[in-house]
């Protein structure tokens, strides 16, 4: 058998292959019974049982006659062991059996940031609980970048930009995504068919950044042609620009994806638009929106089926 571990203080870490032998030699009341059965020499299971006696501070089998009984602490631990060695037998064992989605209560952590949340919260919520009642999904803030939340287990799911994860995280792209300029209905802006680098930098705007920085790509393109935006105000997140935007004559730079209707929403007498949106007047490129999970979670069937859900809620979703 395997050497045992020892643990940093010092102290022997059970041998678990042990476990074995004690439930055969308990089922069946035999040291040479159970020396056939593992395929051991009867000298190499006498040794076993005198480590089990040792570990387990008892005889366990004693001599009664030409036969040998077990004692009341081997006969109390016969079915816990029997019991151990069928869960352990079960975790080494490779996972076939679908999960029960009726009654599984589980709680998912997804890393996503607000424009996430508010175009796709609802529709995934809607899906994971029509087919899992009882799950919980947890959408928490990125407030950073950080494969951390996934190395440690704090989040089943990362959604986002693809950025430096590490390379053992493992991606899949969602969708396609491109920024555009919003405004509230009404605005000057909205009566326009195209607008102009000129028209757009002539309004102030309200800027989307967790870290406070007022200038990205847009700033970039538009000082190639001489031009430069008015920031009025920075907001945390996508949707508080837009909140800006429609209750005031600022700009807002959102994703497309935070602007379209949900689907069969499309009718005369559903709900407007939140905002008008505009193509750019420059060009800035557009954005993949993956997700991310550790490759702990890979074959985890409940795992996957989170992941399925989430390509397929964000891939039904239109496009503007």
């Amino acid at each position: 058998m395997p050497r045992r571990i020892t643990l940093q203080s010092g102290m022997p870490e059970a041998d678990l292959n042990l476990l074995i032998a004690l439930d055969v030699l308990l089922a069946d009341g035999s040291v040479a019974g159970a020396a056939r059965r593992l395929g051991l020499s009867a000298s190499a299971m006498s040794r076993t049982l005198t480590r089990l006696r040792e570990a387990t501070g008892d005889p366990l089998l004693v001599r009664a006659g030409r036969g040998m009984v077990l004692t009341p602490h081997a006969e109390a631990l016969r079915q816990r062991t029997q019991n151990a060695v069928h869960e352990a037998r079960a975790v080494l064992r490779p996972s076939t059996a679908e999960p029960d989605f009726s009654t599984l209560q589980r709680t998912f952590t997804i890393r996503a940031n607000d424009g996430f949340v508010e175009a796709f919260g609802a529709s995934l919520i809607a899906a994971a609980t029509a087919v899992a009642p009882l799950v919980c999904l947890r959408f928490a803030p990125k407030l950073e970048k950080t494969a951390t939340y996934l190395r440690d287990g704090s989040a089943d799911l990362e959604i986002g930009v693809l950025s430096e994860m590490g390379p053992e995280v493992r991606v899949q792209a969602l969708f396609r995504d491109r920024f555009l300029g919003a405004v509230r209905h009404g605005h000057p802006l909205a009566m326009e068919r195209e607008v102009s680098a000129e028209r757009y930098t002539a309004f102030g705007h309200v800027v989307a950044s967790r870290h406070g920085r007022a200038n990205g790509p847009v700033d970039e393109a538009l000082a190639g042609l001489g031009l430069q935006r008015t920031i009025v105000a920075v907001v945390p997140s996508f949707p508080a620009a837009l909140a800006v935007a429609r209750a005031s004559d600022l700009i807002a730079l959102v994703p497309a994806s935070l602007l379209i209707d949900l689907p069969g929403q499309q009718d005369a007498s559903a709900a407007p638009a939140p905002a008008h949106a505009f193509e750019l007047p420059v060009a800035t490129g557009e954005i993949t929106v993956s997700q991310m999970w550790h490759p702990r979670l890979e074959a985890d069937p409940v795992h996957r089926w989170l992941r399925q859900l989430t390509l397929a809620v964000c891939r039904e979703r239109p496009r503007v």
